[in-house]
């Protein structure tokens, strides 16, 4: 009875109103910032298959530290967790392994306004991994169940959920996926790689297959997404096919393509002068909203997608790393259109 209220809790969350598949946008840091969740949720904005207007069917922040979060100097990290009501439904990543700041901080984003709290167990980062935190959440289950069991009672009503990988050094998905599944859940993403694989070997969707195999031998309605190598809509559609997952989780495939998630517009048919325009706008918005806390450089890996596949376009990203300003982003990317037109 006990277990059954904790998943009863979720039933009005905002998973249960979704239409599967849903396709969702995966938390990258420096990349899924505020500013570029706001020009993927205006250029792949489009009708939703449950009939609410947006982008993709889910929106999640970048990582931030719980440990940090629940500190008195969080005003920094507290930007990490802007949002604008465009991006709805918008989760809340966060990670740590202290259960109190856990607590802490999915009050936190309670507070804020947050559709849901999302806890990472996949991050490979060393840097966080020291922290007992990220992937190194597989290596102790209890604490991980810890942790769930805090961010569940700082969220309150919202649904908690969990991103992580199959395993640490090994693929350890049939011990430890049922653990995540016995905390009542209200999501469950699963890249289908080990933390030892990082990202430099092909994702075992097959697994992601087993994770539902699993999921649906407990009984539990805990959704199952699957995450990597999803190159796009249609992939992902493929890997939903395949595996039987409730949705899928599309990472790397954003970069240069805040068009995404619009099932009607195809990127590689967008014209330069388009594609160089929502580049620019993206980069104002970036020194708008970060520019007095983040590096302009965090730009320059959206530049070297942005600018690729056509003709002089080598040179054009080598000119475009040396600029510092969007004006002179503009400036250049002016100057190229203009020299091809001639």
């Amino acid at each position: 009875p006990a277990q059954k209220l904790e998943y009863n809790r979720k039933m009005s969350s905002f998973w249960d109103r979704l239409t599967k598949p849903f396709f969702v946008l995966a938390p990258m840091a420096d990349v899924t910032d505020a500013a570029f969740r706001r020009i993927i949720a205006k250029y792949s904005r489009h009708l939703r298959a449950n009939g609410t207007e947006g982008a993709p069917d889910v929106f999640w922040t970048e990582f931030v530290s719980a440990d940090g979060l629940a500190s008195t100097g969080r005003t920094a990290l507290l930007r990490d967790l802007a949002y604008s009501e465009e991006e709805r439904p918008i989760v809340a990543q966060i990670f740590g392994s202290k259960p109190e700041n856990i607590e802490k901080a999915a009050a936190l984003a309670r507070e804020l306004g947050f559709d849901g709290v999302d806890i990472n167990m996949g991050c490979p980062d060393r840097s966080v991994e020291k922290q007992g935190a990220g992937a190194a959440m597989m290596k102790d289950h209890a604490l991980a169940l810890a942790v769930i069991a805090a961010a569940k009672q700082g969220a309150g009503n919202l649904p908690v959920s969990v991103k992580t990988r199959l395993g640490f050094n090994r693929d350890e998905l049939e011990e430890w996926l049922p653990k995540l599944l016995s905390s009542g859940l209200a999501a469950v993403t699963v890249h289908a790689r080990t933390r030892k694989d990082m990202s430099k070997v092909p994702a075992r969707w097959e697994r992601v297959k087993r994770a539902v195999e699993i999921r649906d031998a407990l009984g539990v309605p805990t959704y199952i997404l699957g995450n990597g190598d999803a190159k796009d809509l249609a992939d992902a559609r493929a890997k939903i096919a395949a595996t039987g997952a409730d949705g899928v989780m599309l990472g790397r495939a954003i970069f240069g393509n805040p068009w995404l998630f619009h099932p009607e517009i195809d990127p590689v048919a967008m014209p330069l002068a388009e594609r160089f325009r929502v580049m620019v706008e993206h980069t104002k918005l970036f020194r708008d909203i970060l520019g007095d806390i983040k590096s302009f450089a965090i730009m320059k890996k959206h530049y070297k997608a942005y600018v690729e596949g056509f003709p002089g376009a080598k040179e054009l990203r080598m000119e475009l790393m040396e600029a510092e300003t969007p004006e002179e982003i503009e400036a250049i990317t002016l100057a190229f259109l203009a020299a091809r037109e001639k």
